[in-house]
């Protein structure tokens, strides 16, 4: 938290800016335009149930009346039919009215509702964004450490609209994980759609199904033991089911080739002080050959673990009001500076962009204006506070992150000097400058995975660091990624800084580290 004098701004001062650019941002927005064409299909869907409800009343209608008439007139065939009123419109019913009820009942009035579902089909998600979107999901769960159960009852921090998953709903995520092989997080899910099932959930996805890609997983992890329990269950459910009888065999002789290896092996086990066993996770990683160890240090970061921060070191870091050696524009409305990392030096500035600028960007953002006064005025803002020249960066980049959106670990600056940003003609990008244009309700952190540091998103501050040490060599200490968001959405703009223009702002050095 910012000491008590920086949480005071002043408010009756006015900031002096001028003078920049942008680029395109479509994540979230065309997930919001996935959710008004769901709209416009459930107006149209109930506009058919409307007229099937008319038409079915009509003939409702038709039948009530028509049922009390034939019960009168088949009391007394004769005497009904002796009345020539009668007769007539008996010959009139069955030769034209009932040949207008045949119409009635055969009038197709889903016409308009496929055309309108035909139209907007074009829109709709692939098979591969589906699966996209349940691997997010996974990665959320696997980021944050959170069960099967927290996620399907909706029970994460900072929700507003709380969605609960239906057994269908983990079946589809369970499968889904089945068919990329990570047998994990398919263990992980149709668990959960069994328990939900023997709670009671309704769903057309049975027991046994279920119970299939369960007691398969299980075996590719190595648990023979809950495979065979798990098929026996199976079979108390279906006794003909034939790939269960096949596996019952299958994981008995599997089972009992097993007990004797390791009855073979017990005096040599016996021996050995410790057995390294992986977990299941690790062991699906290695399946997957993930990078293991800056993996395990991204998620643990992002979830504000193994933070890196001695309190020795934290008592260096300082809040104060910064106007960059009396800069005109920042004399009269110094900036709030606080520091957030001393190696490498990362930096917060706060209440640095307002809401109706970040407004502007994000609506500048779409069309990819590349010149506007606003845009211009935050370029100077960041010349101001950084001393360095904009003229050589590049344009302002606009990034929005949905529920699971994340940037991998990675560099901002290019390690092979020769060919970096070769074609720009501009030197290696020297400083990054990452403005927040939102508040995350959960997770969306930046990590720099190297030294264990960890900021999080706040609306209206912008962090910076150098990329470059002085003697122009990379800082491999800024290796950083951006956490999934968990809740909410993500909104940054960045700016990255090239080496151009700054060697009187930023004058080289021989010492490689300085």
């Amino acid at each position: 938290a910012l000491p008590w004098f920086c949480s005071v701004l002043y408010p009756f001062l006015i900031r002096l800016y001028i003078l920049p650019k942008i680029q395109n941002w479509q994540e979230v927005q065309g997930m919001t335009d996935l959710l008004y064409t769901e709209k416009d299909l459930v107006t149209s869907l109930k506009e058919y149930i409307r007229q099937e409800e008319n038409r079915l009343e009509k003939v409702k209608e038709w039948a009530g009346k028509l049922d009390s008439l034939t019960i009168t007139a088949t009391q007394d065939p004769e005497g009904y039919l002796g009345h020539p009123v009668n007769a007539f419109k008996l010959m009139k019913r069955l030769n034209s009215e009932w040949a207008d009820l045949e119409s009635l009942v055969l009038k197709d009035t889903a016409n308009g509702f496929i055309s309108n579902l035909t139209l907007q089909r074009q829109f709709f998600p692939t098979d591969e964004d589906q699966t996209g979107a349940a691997k997010a999901l996974l990665r959320l769960q696997d980021t944050y450490q959170l069960s099967a159960y927290t996620i399907s009852n909706g029970d994460l921090p900072g929700v507003v609209h709380k969605s609960q998953m239906t057994v269908a709903d983990c079946f589809e995520l369970g499968k889904i994980a089945y068919t990329e092989a990570d047998y994990y997080h398919t263990e992980l899910w149709m668990a959960q759609a069994l328990t939900q099932l023997d709670e009671g959930d309704e769903s057309t996805i049975d027991k046994v199904t279920v119970m299939d890609y369960l007691s398969y997983a299980i075996y590719q992890q190595g648990e023979l033991e809950r495979a065979l329990e798990l098929t026996k269950r199976m079979l108390k459910l279906d006794p003909n089911h034939q790939r269960a009888n096949g596996n019952l065999k299958y994981f008995e002789f599997q089972l009992e080739k097993q007990r004797k290896a390791e009855s073979e092996k017990k005096e040599q086990e016996d021996k050995k002080k410790e057995k390294k066993v992986l977990d299941k996770r690790d062991a699906q990683r290695k399946r997957s050959k993930d990078p293991l160890p800056e993996r395990k240090k991204y998620e643990m970061l992002c979830r504000g673990e193994g933070i890196k921060l001695t309190p020795r070191r934290q008592s260096r870091l300082f809040c104060r009001y910064f106007d960059n050696n009396r800069n005109p524009r920042l004399l009269l409305a110094p900036v709030k500076k606080e520091d957030e990392w001393d190696r490498p030096r990362i930096v917060r500035y706060h209440d640095i962009i307002s809401d109706s600028e970040i407004m502007t960007v994000k609506e500048l953002a779409k069309p990819r204006v590349s010149c506007h006064s606003t845009i211009e005025k935050i370029n100077q803002r960041i010349e101001d506070i950084t001393g360095l020249e904009m003229d050589t960066a590049e344009e302002l980049q606009v990034a929005n992150y949905g529920v699971g959106g994340q940037y991998e670990p990675h560099f901002d600056f290019g390690r092979v000097s020769t060919y970096a940003f070769k074609e720009l003609g501009t030197g290696n990008r020297i400083a990054t400058w990452l403005f927040y244009m939102s508040d995350v309700s959960a997770g969306g952190a930046t990590v720099f995975t190297d030294v264990g540091a960890a900021v999080w998103p706040k609306k209206g501050t912008a962090v910076f660091w150098y990329n470059l040490f002085a003697s122009g060599e990379g800082d491999y200490s800024t290796r950083h990624a951006a956490c999934p968001v968990l809740v909410g959405n993500k909104w940054v703009s960045n700016k990255w800084i090239h080496e151009r223009g700054q060697e009187f702002r930023r004058p080289c050095d021989i010492s490689e580290n300085e």
